[in-house]
């Protein structure tokens, strides 16, 4: 089967030379898709801009207006590690509505995928870690609100702790988190998931596997969700700049494998986003992106 693509070419936006975050990926993921058959033209879809009633859902509004309106203070945008400017306000908006389509197509189709999104290090009055808002966070407030879910679980295998996610929904028993992260890594001050696996650098594939299978049916079967989000980081991948675990292609592409079959076998619809993942070769990180794409290619239909 082929999984619906949600993707904006905002999603693309001009950084300063040399910068740490590998924008041209996304653009880049969505080359690759076309080129492989991963996706065709009736199976992409360009969302609209969020609005900032959406946003102000899992934000404050005074951080909302100070994208918005460009009026963050120094120290704010230095935590956010990503320079201010109004492509860069756009850009948050359409990754953000690109989640909030991806989940709607999920609860259509069984899955779908956001060619963006993963945002987990923006709390609600904050962002940080090249992240401005949370995508995920305000998908799962707006479709709770619209009532189309009663219960939401966000599986998180970005390397990097989902901590604004964790931060967000800390007293909301409606979102459940679970986040698999390597311990000696980014943010420095971890917080509260509701499932935290803290694992130590260096981890492989076949720990990190099991690690998943001991623990990932389980959270499903208690929680019982309505939709999951998957953040399907490739950071962990042992050749990855930001990443000190040491999964390969192969543990990358079985990871993906087991999350869609458990998944699946539960009968849940299942909304992905690209998450992080950082590679001087933007080609070679674009098809590290594109296992995930593979392994739905290799499902029957949902």
């Amino acid at each position: 089967m082929r999984a619906p693509v949600v993707h904006h070419p905002a999603y693309v936006t001009p950084l300063p030379a040399q910068h740490r975050f590998p924008m041209p990926k996304f653009g880049r993921l969505l080359v690759c898709l076309r080129e492989t058959g991963l996706v065709r033209p009736t199976q992409e879809f360009v969302p609209e801009p969020a609005p900032r009633a959406w946003l102000e859902l899992a934000h404050e509004p005074g951080y909302v207006a100070g994208i918005l309106g460009q009026r963050l203070d120094e120290a704010a945008i230095r935590r956010l590690g990503l320079p201010l400017s109004p492509v860069l306000a756009l850009r948050g908006r359409c990754a953000v509505a690109g989640t909030i389509l991806t989940a709607r197509l999920a609860l259509e189709h069984g899955i779908a995928c956001n060619t963006a999104g993963g945002s987990h290090h923006a709390f609600a009055g904050f962002g940080a870690g090249f992240c401005v808002f949370n995508d995920v966070a305000v998908a799962a407030r707006l479709l709770l609100a619209e009532g189309l879910i009663g219960k939401a679980l966000v599986i998180d295998l970005d390397v990097h702790q989902g901590d604004g996610t964790a931060a967000i929904f800390a007293d909301d028993p409606r979102v459940v988190t679970f986040s698999v992260h390597c311990r000696v890594n980014f943010p420095a001050r971890k917080q509260q998931s509701d499932v935290d696996v803290a694992l130590d650098a260096g981890v492989g594939d076949e720990d990190y596997l099991a690690v998943l299978e001991a623990i990932l049916p389980a959270v499903l079967d208690r929680v019982r969700p309505d939709l999951v989000f998957y953040n399907a980081g490739v950071d962990p991948h042992a050749l990855d700049r930001l990443g000190r675990l040491s999964l390969s292609d192969a543990g990358l592409a079985e990871r993906e494998r087991y999350v869609l079959s458990v998944v699946r076998a539960r009968g849940l619809p299942l909304a992905c986003v690209v998450g992080g993942g950082y590679a001087h070769d933007l080609d070679v990180l674009a098809r590290r992106h594109a296992i995930l794409h593979e392994a739905i290619a290799a499902l029957p239909d949902w």
